[in-house]
């Protein structure tokens, strides 16, 4: 699940994903990202639907959330 700024920030950098096209992957604007990704370690404020929207964009080009002991992301492995 996303839940921090940085971890949106890491999971785009994993797929070498600008903020732009992600907020078109979205439909979202991508002055959104920029705010989501501006809370740094903090947790993603605004609204739930716009996050989900942006983690099934992500979800889709390849990235997996990681929130064991601490939020992570990582590629999903290939089957």
């Amino acid at each position: 699940m996303l839940t921090i700024g940085n971890q949106l920030k890491a999971a785009r950098a994993l797929i070498g994903l600008e903020q732009a096209a992600l907020a078109a992957a979205a439909s979202l604007n991508v002055n959104t990202i920029r705010n989501m990704e501006a809370s740094g370690p903090g947790p993603i404020g605004g609204r739930a639907v716009n996050v989900q929207a942006v983690q099934r964009a992500l979800e889709v080009a390849g990235v997996e959330f990681l929130n064991g002991d601490a939020p992570g992301v990582r590629l999903r492995p290939r089957a």
